[in-house]
């Protein structure tokens, strides 16, 4: 199992719209808006590398309002 953080730009007033429909993704565990340089940080998990990739491209970013995600895999 991979465990990432995904720290997610949207477009301007969108971050709670975002947040809740980002929540519904299955791999999402966890995600909320937040304050500083990003609008919404999620935590993810999916069996390997390359179904967290599936997740992050087609199910993340495709969200409508999402702008930019940078992941960041745990690693301990």
């Amino acid at each position: 199992m991979v465990k990432a953080f995904i720290l997610i730009d949207t477009s301007p007033g969108k971050a709670r719209e975002v947040t809740q429909k980002i929540r519904q993704v299955t791999g999402v565990s966890a995600a909320h808006a937040v304050t500083g340089p990003h609008d919404i940080i999620a935590m993810v998990e999916a069996a390997d590398v390359s179904a967290l990739g599936e997740l992050v491209v087609h199910k993340i970013q495709s969200v409508a309002g999402v702008s930019r995600s940078l992941t960041s895999i745990v690693a301990d």
